[in-house]
């Protein structure tokens, strides 16, 4: 018997990378889930056949988190197709490396429109849902760590994911009074496709530079994700959590190993 047995859960961008973790995690945990992905047919369609072979429902649907129809046929497919909605995991979103001084609009638009407004409006409609049905349900959106902390040529996703810490704690103010959660996940470094691509990534040398020792990966995010849905997290709500393997925790002392730190008598 799983955790979430009975629960019916929406995952953006779940065709691949960490939302392909936490559509499994999900499933796993004893939830139907529905499936979304904006390019990643084939990755979809794995994502179900596993969730199936699991003994859950799950279905694949094809929408734009960006593009307000594609929106609202999502919402419609959990509920005419899977019966209901629980839960949404807001995972969608982009990031595109440029230089501040290199940033145009086209780029800031196309970023806040997946990251920010599409999960906002999503977001919007699951909690409309829950509140009409009485569904004490849970909303969990994808920060991370750049929320809080400057990596150079990311301005334009860091404002996204600072933007998503900050709604996310007032969203879950105001949808307390109807039972309904809303907490943020930001992860750091989680190893996924995009990250193969970059030049001189690997996990053994990114492994070393994190405190716990090693990259991060989809099912870390799932293990957290499918904890604030359960019961168990009934109780937490407008939180940030950060998990990054220790990151941010040594960002006010990360030097060099030789060096120690200044002592003062």
């Amino acid at each position: 018997m799983g955790v979430l047995d009975g629960k019916v859960a929406i995952v953006t961008g779940a065709g691949r990378g960490i939302g392909r973790g936490i559509a499994l995690g999900l499933a796993r945990a004893g939830a139907d889930v529905v499936v979304n992905y904006r390019h990643s047919a084939t990755g979809a369609e794995e994502v179900v056949a596993q969730a199936v072979a699991e003994g859950r429902r799950a279905i694949a649907v094809q929408a734009d988190v960006s593009n307000a129809v594609d929106r609202a046929r999502l919402i419609d497919a959990a509920i005419h197709e899977l019966g209901g909605l629980d839960i949404l995991v807001n995972n969608s979103g982009i990031t595109i490396p440029r230089p501040f001084l290199e940033v145009d609009e086209e780029l800031w638009d196309r970023t806040h429109s997946i990251n920010l407004k599409g999960m906002f409006f999503l977001a919007q409609a699951a909690a409309c849902y829950m509140v009409e049905h009485g569904i004490r349900g849970r909303i969990i959106n994808l920060s991370s760590v750049q929320g809080g902390f400057a990596v150079p040529q990311h301005a334009h996703y860091a404002a996204t994911k600072g933007g998503i810490d900050s709604m996310t704690r007032v969203m879950a103010l105001e949808l307390a009074p109807y039972g309904i959660t809303v907490n943020a996940v930001a992860p750091g470094v989680v190893e996924v496709e995009r990250y193969w691509d970059s030049p001189g990534y690997s996990p053994e040398r990114f492994g070393p530079t994190i405190p716990i020792g090693r990259v991060g990966k989809p099912e870390d995010v799932a293990g957290l994700v499918v904890y604030l849905c359960s019961d168990a997290a009934d109780w937490m709500t407008g939180q940030v959590i950060y998990l990054d393997g220790g990151t941010t925790a040594q960002l006010a002392w990360n030097p060099p190993p030789d060096v120690s730190p200044p002592r003062t008598e």
